[in-house]
């Protein structure tokens, strides 16, 4: 069963605090980040298990949520989040349930968002996607693509952003055939990679999905 949690007093949608975090704004940070968890913790106290498509924002309910908001409410959620590569690779493995891709004869090429790596949650959405029948898959090496939020946008900070981008990632995306496919889940490292080689990258339940179509 898939449920929407929805604020407690029916107003703005629900934020996980990482924008204003970005900006060193930690007092509206927190405040968005307790209305999160009084919607979600009745849910998360029944079972429920929080999946998320962005890392920076799911990642945020592992990490900074305790330091915003010390105590147990803030390690139930940060206990029950997931990306959905994470829970659709450990569901499968536990005999949950069971994906029925279709092959795909296609190479895609992988990188991994900074929080996946650092909090060990980019190796599940590499062997879901290596899962799927004659898909190659292909995982780049590289360090953080540089965007890091608004970073990149910053008249201040563009051309490390770009430095960066630069020792690995831009380079080995170029290198890549025409015909492969570009795979990045962070949004800020896919519009790093539009910008700086006009390839475009997709999120990886896109390639999820033309697998189960």
């Amino acid at each position: 069963r898939v449920e929407m949690a929805r604020p407690v007093d029916g107003g703005r949608p629900l934020c996980c605090g990482r924008t204003f975090l970005a900006a060193g704004m930690v007092d509206e940070a927190r405040s968005e980040a307790s209305r999160l968890v009084e919607a979600m913790l009745p849910m998360v106290r029944q079972g429920a298990v929080i999946v998320g498509l962005e890392p920076s924002c799911l990642l945020t309910l592992r990490d900074e949520l305790g330091a915003m908001l010390p105590g147990g409410e803030a390690a139930e959620i940060a206990a029950s989040a997931k990306l959905i590569g994470e829970f659709l690779w450990s569901e499968t493995a536990r005999g949950n349930i069971t994906m029925n891709f279709k092959a795909l004869e296609q190479r895609v090429h992988v990188h991994g968002h900074c929080h996946q790596k650092s909090f060990g949650a980019h190796q599940p959405e590499v062997a879901i996607l290596n899962s799927i029948p004659k898909l190659s898959v292909i995982n780049i090496e590289s360090s953080c693509c540089g965007m890091a939020g608004a970073f990149g946008y910053n008249k201040d900070t563009f051309a490390v952003s770009l430095k960066m981008a630069e020792l690995s990632l831009l380079p080995a995306v170029r290198s890549a055939a025409l015909t492969d496919g570009i795979v990045a889940s962070g949004f800020s490292c896919r519009h790093q990679i539009k910008d700086g080689t006009n390839r475009t990258a997709r999120h990886a339940v896109h390639i999820l999905k033309e697998a189960l179509t």
